[in-house]
């Protein structure tokens, strides 16, 4: 036992020193950059990448920045508008949805809220953690889900922004003006890194808090007796149930990308109640809110005529109005109030590039937030036209995949590494020979969704099992991937060994 020990310390401290030396010559090849990227580092602009971070390198001890990364990320009008989705889509009442939203973002900000204790521990980014279930090559494919995933949320936040500073305007700012500004202002704080974001997460919630106070102060009597609703069936419940999970869940893939400077002493689940505390507040208080707010728009002629065709900024505007230019000056924050989710979204799509393109390690990080606008900006523009329809496909189907990613890297940790962060090999983080050849997990991700596309309900699609039940994808997504896991992965490791 004595000898175990031993060997479990020497291997630790390899793996420190060497990823220690990573780090050290990995600052020194920028001195090698152009001046224009040697003055960014001057300036405090995070370069690093996926590169491990080293015991000795974590040192924040500012743990409650990870609350405020997920509160701002969640504080805005995107949560807003997944709320409308019950009663307008669905055909939900007030209760049901408020239930629904109430349940299952309790259910679904478990795995990613978790997944952040996992960045003090390792020192690895969630994507790159995931390279010892899915392997060096096996991981490149939830990374290309985990892109289209993030560009999605940024057209959609894109989209809702543009559209609030748009109906502000009176129609002398267009949509894809609007649209600009809301990706560039992201693209600014993302760029800079770490430090900024944390700065800029810490603040950006709090004018959207004043925004929601003022906009119930002169509209919430009308929120008092919603009309009564048809009796919810089981498909409608089950298949709003998806886009919630499928708003929340997709989180579990950058779930330790903020928390990988945090001391590895730090307490688990501090960690966790930070990150579980910053999801639900609000993302339960403000979708419950869209549901009152869009119940209520058909009984007041100015928020149904700002409503019109699911004009979402319109409605706030229609709702804050009655403060006449403080409301519009209002609305202009609560537009901006998207680059809280964007910014961080950017952040990790950098990251993910350089796994999905491992050769681009060396490009610094902020490279690619700017090739992440390029790309989201055109995109944003095109769909502006039809926020709703994109919205509800886009979340129904990316909680598929992201709950077949979390069963896989839930059941690697507990099942197969019996919750041992020791377990985990850091100095193999980079080696395509000894991690895993990503067989098992992509193997039981594929055959799980055999049953998940049975029981898929989208617009273009309605499988026979969601025929029935409604939408129980996502469901069944996590559990059919965690049982099938467990038997494949066993099998890989008696080719290829544990790191």
């Amino acid at each position: 036992m004595a000898h175990l020990e031993d060997r479990k310390r020497a291997s630790s401290g390899d793996a420190e020193k060497e990823l220690s030396s990573v780090s050290s010559n990995t600052q020194d090849d920028f001195h090698y950059n152009p001046p224009v990227m040697r003055k960014l580092l001057t300036w405090g602009v995070e370069a690093r990448g996926i590169l491990p971070v080293p015991p000795n390198q974590r040192t924040d001890t500012q743990y409650s920045k990870i609350f405020y990364i997920w509160l701002s990320a969640n504080f805005n009008i995107l949560s807003f508008s997944a709320g409308t989705l019950g009663p307008v889509v669905f055909g939900l009442g007030l209760r049901d949805s408020c239930l629904v939203i109430l349940f299952f973002n309790l259910l679904c900000s478990a795995p990613p809220a978790y997944l952040t204790t996992w960045g003090p521990k390792l020192g690895l980014r969630q994507m790159c953690q995931a390279r010892y279930s899915f392997g060096y090559f096996g991981v490149i494919l939830p990374c290309i889900l985990n892109l289209i995933s993030m560009c999605g949320f940024c057209i959609l936040n894109g989209i809702l922004g543009g559209q609030t500073l748009a109906s502000v305007s009176n129609g002398n700012l267009s949509w894809s003006v609007g649209i600009v500004i809301i990706s560039v202002i992201s693209l600014l704080v993302s760029f800079c890194g770490y430090k900024i974001l944390n700065w800029y997460e810490k603040l950006v919630w709090i004018p959207c808090l004043v925004v929601y106070v003022v906009a119930l102060g002169v509209g919430g009597k009308h929120l008092v007796n919603p009309p009564p609703a048809e009796p919810a069936t089981a498909a409608a419940i089950l298949s709003f149930a998806s886009t919630i999970a499928g708003f929340v869940i997709t989180w579990s893939p950058m779930g330790s990308d903020f928390t990988i400077y945090f001391k590895p002493e730090v307490s688990s689940w501090r960690i966790f109640l930070y990150s579980y505390l910053g999801f639900n507040i609000p993302l339960i208080t403000i979708q419950c809110l869209g549901a009152a707010v869009v119940i209520a728009s058909p009984t007041v002629p100015s928020w149904s005529a700002g409503y019109d065709n699911g004009n979402v900024g319109g409605l706030l505007e229609a709702m804050l109005s009655p403060a006449g230019g403080f409301g519009k000056f209002l609305t202009v924050l609560l537009a901006l109030s998207v680059t809280g989710n964007v910014a961080p979204t950017l952040y990790s799509f950098g990251l993910n590039f350089q796994l999905f393109m491992p050769f681009l390690v060396p490009v610094p990080r902020y490279v690619f937030s700017i090739v992440a606008t390029a790309i989201i900006i055109p995109l944003s523009i095109v769909g502006a036209t039809k926020f709703y329809s994109t919205l509800t496909n886009f979340l129904g189907l990316i909680g598929y995949w992201a709950s077949a990613f979390a069963a896989v890297i839930v059941v690697e940790h507990f099942v197969i590494r019996k919750g041992n962060f020791d377990s985990y090999d850091i100095r193999y983080w980079n080696s395509p020979k000894k991690l895993p050849t990503g067989l098992a997990a992509l193997g039981a991700c594929i055959l799980a969704f055999g049953l998940v596309v049975p029981s898929m309900d989208q617009v273009w699609f309605v499988g026979p099992i969601a025929k029935r039940t409604g939408d129980i994808g996502f469901e069944l997504a996590f559990a059919a991937t965690a049982l099938l896991y467990s038997p494949l992965r066993y099998l890989e490791l008696r080719f290829r060994k544990l790191v």
